[in-house]
């Protein structure tokens, strides 16, 4: 059965076009600024997934997103927070085609994102300003980006998804109605930097493969 749509959606990578060692290969996967090609690229799949991280580092099982949604997704490193990705399928019963990857904290995306980083970074390297969904609620914190070098279709046919969290120690006295729930909140509200706002989860992923029918819905 053909996997649904991914709520998280989106993908990247860094494989060199020339052979190289199994070490080398690996360090170049999961580290510094990944394109769409290769491992990360929208025909990947759990045997290349394997290949390229080492099949004792790998492990494919049921993941959950938001609502609760039940997924099958490969996960690498999973016992290293490090370097911990998470490889999503458009076919989940032969684990190909890839929907996203979450990326590791040592990766950057296409344009130079990376978790941790502050909503003012993130719209230093778009070059223009974008709007955040409000947080606190299972959809909450994703940024809009309509227009910049961050904005729809990256070099490689990949997208781009960057989830925003804030900072969930703060004064109680402090009214932060302006970014809860489901609101439209602009990238230079000033409550994002009070809340010290950063990068939470960093994704990557590509549209429906044209070689697959369309799932139902």
């Amino acid at each position: 059965m053909l996997a649904r749509l991914s709520l998280i959606a989106l993908a990247t990578a860094l494989l060199a076009a020339a052979p190289v060692a199994a070490k080398d290969k690996v360090k170049a996967a999961d580290s510094d600024t990944l394109a769409c090609a290769g491992v990360y690229g929208p025909e990947s799949n759990e045997a290349l997934v394997k290949e390229t991280f080492g099949a004792e580092n790998v492990v494919t099982g049921m993941v959950y997103g938001p609502e609760g949604i039940e997924m099958i997704a490969t996960t690498v490193y999973p016992d290293d927070p490090e370097r911990k990705m998470e490889f999503g399928w458009f076919d989940d019963e032969n684990l190909t085609y890839l929907s996203y990857v979450e990326l590791s904290p040592s990766q950057a995306a296409p344009g130079g994102v990376k978790l941790g980083m502050s909503v003012a970074d993130v719209v230093a390297l778009n070059g223009q300003p974008f709007i955040v969904g409000g947080f606190w609620w299972d959809y909450g914190g994703y940024a809009n980006i309509e227009s910049g070098t961050l904005a729809g279709e990256q070099e490689g046919g990949c997208y781009i998804s960057i989830r925003f969290s804030p900072e969930e120690d703060y004064p109680a006295d402090l009214d932060v109605t302006a970014i809860a729930g489901e609101v439209q909140v602009p990238s230079d509200e000033p409550l994002l930097a009070k809340l010290d706002t950063r990068v939470g989860v960093l994704s990557v992923g590509y549209a429906w493969p044209d070689a697959l029918p369309q799932p139902e819905y």
